[in-house]
């Protein structure tokens, strides 16, 4: 699935959370959101999967404008994993993950065996799924979140800050997985992050943003190679994070 904005605009009150911008999501290919607090990354996210309506510009799949009018038709094409992973605490991690194909009335066999395909793409315990999110770790939590995001195997992933809230020795082994998980399913990925480490590691297309706007996108060898603007030299020498930058490995 490719998804595509042109000239979107989104305002809360007088400011512009996303500012005019025009981009492009290649299919089966992983974009990073990279970029300070308050640019409007997330906020995007938010745009692509229907939860808010850009005030101006327009959002495209697959050539096509979004379906407004069938926009859960369109969710179920996407999974999404939020800040914070959103489990629900009153169930087990087997119950957050298969909740949507109980809301569906998936055969339990079918399910069952869903979750173990799932468990082992992303090296979850088996003798975990029954305990409650108060009971897991950060990293299960999240493991959990992108699990439940992939149950219904949708065609494009977008992931909000996946790994901001976890220890760095946690956060480099979930960030390592995920670019196994990334590489297994070959879908649109995209995922925010401020950490130009994790943009480096994990994408093959960086999108540097600055106040609502695209400031550069391209390989991040590029953006480090030949920055656009002073504030891509500045950004990504902070290294804004606990990953230190490099460039990504040629994917095949």
């Amino acid at each position: 699935m490719e998804l595509r904005l042109s000239k979107v605009i989104k305002r809360y009150g007088a400011g512009a959370a996303v500012d005019g911008i025009d981009l492009t999501f290649a299919s089966g290919k992983t974009t990073a959101l990279l970029g300070p607090s308050g640019c409007g990354k997330s906020t995007v996210l938010r745009l692509l999967v229907g939860l808010v309506a850009p005030d101006g510009g327009q959002i495209s799949v697959d050539g096509r404008p979004l379906p407004a009018h069938d926009i859960e038709a369109l969710r179920r094409r996407i999974g999404y994993v939020i800040q914070d992973g959103g489990l629900f605490p009153h169930l087990t991690a087997a119950e957050n993950v298969t909740l949507m194909a109980r809301h569906l009335r998936w055969d339990p066999a079918r399910a069952a065996k869903r979750l173990g395909e799932l468990a082992a793409l992303t090296r979850f315990p088996a003798d975990a799924l029954a305990r409650y999110p108060n009971e897991l770790s950060g990293g299960q939590v999240q493991r959990v979140a992108i699990m439940r995001a992939l149950l219904l195997d949708p065609e494009v992933l977008l992931l909000d800050e996946p790994l901001s809230a976890l220890d760095p020795l946690v956060r480099t082994e979930l960030r390592d997985d995920l670019r196994g998980i990334f590489r297994t399913l070959a879908k649109t990925v995209i995922i925010v992050t401020h950490d130009v480490g994790e943009a480096a590691h994990l994408a093959d297309v960086v999108v540097l943003m600055r106040a609502g706007r695209v400031v550069q996108q391209g390989p991040f060898a590029t953006l480090a190679a030949s920055p656009a603007d002073p504030f891509v030299t500045a950004f990504l020498a902070t290294g804004n994070g606990p990953s230190s930058p490099r460039p990504p490995e040629t994917r095949g």
